[in-house]
């Protein structure tokens, strides 16, 4: 029997996103994808929806149409990197239509209902990168962003049952380290000495849309594998 608790998954096809949709799925949970890829997942209760994320008016398009959900989780992203001199402005663009517009879209629409219905969810993945990094300036700006979006939100709705939250990891073994963009950029390795794992901030996630998590609300909270640890 299908189970109550609908979540909305922004970029469901890949990497973190399709590791919380997973996760949530194994919880019993049904989800409907936002992606713009084709879906990577086939099981009863996901529910896949092809969606040019970076069109704040299909974003909005598609958040209509789902009708209600329990949680939303914005994971889709995109990371280009530049120094200053070589800053390209379709780069800045896209990460901020990706990162902030498609949210601000959705959330107008998804949001104000979880707040009528008394109870609901919004996990953002930020990124630990958001505190600053040569040569990223655009994707931190983006991600910092998502941080002062998410206390405004969550300040606007916490009587009303709503938390807003943001997940921020350090560098995670996803297809987005070999993207080519990055010109030969290789990760920092947490002192954890690995990568952090996709599956590791899908339980983060999982907590946060869970009754458990119920008083936590306008935090970034870090999965940095000892990297914001003093030295």
């Amino acid at each position: 029997m299908s189970n109550e608790r609908h979540a909305v998954v922004t970029g469901s096809s890949s990497g973190i996103g399709k590791a919380i949709t997973q996760a949530l799925l194994a919880d019993v949970w049904r989800v409907t994808g936002f992606d713009v890829a084709p879906p990577s997942i086939v099981q009863q209760e996901f529910s896949p929806v092809s969606v040019d994320l970076c069109d704040g008016t299909a974003a909005e398009a598609a958040a209509v149409r789902v009708g209600h959900v329990d949680a939303l989780i914005h994971a889709a992203g995109v990371l280009r990197v530049g120094p200053l001199g070589k800053l390209r402005r379709a780069d800045g663009e896209l990460m901020w239509r990706l990162h902030l517009e498609s949210i601000l879209c959705i959330a107008n629409v998804l949001v104000p209902a979880m707040a009528t219905a008394g109870k609901g969810r919004v996990v953002l993945i930020g990124s630990r990168i958001a505190q600053g990094k040569a040569a990223r300036s655009q994707y931190a700006a983006t991600k910092a962003a998502l941080v002062a979006l998410a206390r405004s939100w969550a300040a606007e709705v916490v009587a009303q049952g709503v938390t807003v939250n943001v997940v921020s990891p350090a560098a995670t073994d996803t297809a987005m380290l070999t993207d080519p963009s990055r010109e030969g950029e290789t990760p920092i390795v947490p002192p954890l000495g690995r990568l952090i794992r996709p599956t590791e901030i899908a339980s983060l996630v999982l907590f946060l849309v869970s009754p458990a998590a119920a008083a936590i609300t306008g935090q970034d909270i870090q999965i940095c594998g000892g990297a914001s640890l003093p030295r």
